[in-house]
């Protein structure tokens, strides 16, 4: 489908930090401003070449931290802890 579904759900369980991505730059800014540690699309939007292409910017980019991560902080209370699992 879409992706939506699977990205609301995914949100529901603590630690997870969910980015619906249907083209790689953001892929890339879900990774480094909000430390996404799953990426979702949608099967019937995007084809196989641009998924490949947004997992590709997804994997190769890392959280930057800084301001991004107080912002991080505040949404996900005490119990986020910088760095968590990222991949």
């Amino acid at each position: 489908g879409t992706g939506i579904g699977m990205s609301i759900a995914s949100n529901k369980h603590k630690g997870i930090r969910s980015a619906l991505c249907s083209e790689p730059l953001s892929a890339k800014f879900a990774k480094q401003h909000n430390n996404a540690n799953v990426l979702c699309m949608g099967a019937r939007m995007i084809g196989i070449e641009l998924a490949k292409d947004i997992v590709s910017s997804w994997l190769n980019s890392s959280f930057e931290g800084g301001r991004h991560e107080k912002r991080l902080s505040k949404l996900h209370g005490e119990w986020y802890a910088f760095p968590m699992v990222t991949y």
